[in-house]
This record gives structure tokens, C-alpha cells and sequence, in this order.
């Protein structure tokens, strides 16, 4: 069973920045996309960036510019770098990851982290 366990979470100012990581772990042959989403308190989870093994991105137009991700396919280990961090960016922070090969003909689909909270405020 693939399991994926986010790290770098943390209080920060306005401005700031912070780099989550997430690292997949189990039985994994590749991953196809990895990426981020959020949910802030009474708000639904939102998207945030996805990366694919090949590294082309995707970007939620509210954080273009300010975040990156990244990924390294060998650890199975996908970043997500914040610059320019906002108050409306405080939210827990989800990896997912999705079509993840555990087999010759084995797959796990839309697989998730338990989140790590990201507080930006003075």
C-alpha cells in the first residue's frame, strides 16, 4: 500500500517561504502525477500544482509565480516551494498522488497524505 508522508509545515510572515515536501513510500514501480492541494478551515480542498514524471506543471492561478513544484522521481519525493506567502495561503497542505504503479499490472489511484499545516500571518 503506497503511503505519502508530508514534511516542512510551520508558522511563517507574510512574505516569507516555506518548502513542503512529501515522500511516497511502498511498493512503487513509478508515479505518474504528484502534486498539492489545500484546504483552508470552512473552505473545500482545493487544487494547488500537480507535476507529472516528465515534469510539465500545473498551477492554480492564485499561486502562479509564488510556488513551484517539483519532483524527484528516483526519492518518489515531490516538493512544493512558496515565495511571496499570503495570509489566504494559510490553509493544511495535502500530497497526492495518483496513478501510482505498485506492479507489472498493478495500480493505486488518487492516494493521499494526512496534510501539514501552513500558517502565514504577523
Amino acid at each position: 500500500q503506497v503511503q505519502l508522508v508530508e514534511s516542512g509545515g510551520g508558522l511563517v510572515q507574510p512574505g516569507g517561504s516555506l518548502r513542503l515536501s512529501c515522500a511516497a513510500s511502498g511498493s512503487i514501480f513509478s508515479i505518474n502525477a504528484m502534486g498539492w492541494y489545500r484546504q483552508a478551515p470552512g473552505k473545500q480542498r482545493e487544487f494547488v500544482a500537480t507535476i507529472t514524471s516528465g515534469g510539465s506543471t500545473n498551477y492554480t492561478d492564485s499561486v502562479k509565480g509564488r510556488f513551484t513544484c517539483s519532483r524527484d522521481n528516483a526519492k518518489n519525493t515531490v516538493y512544493l516551494q512558496m515565495n511571496s506567502l499570503k495570509p489566504e495561503d494559510t490553509a493544511v497542505y495535502y500530497c497526492n498522488a495518483d496513478q501510482v504503479r505498485v506492479g507489472l499490472f498493478s495500480y493505486e489511484y488518487d492516494c493521499w497524505g494526512q496534510g501539514t499545516q501552513v500558517t502565514v500571518s504577523s
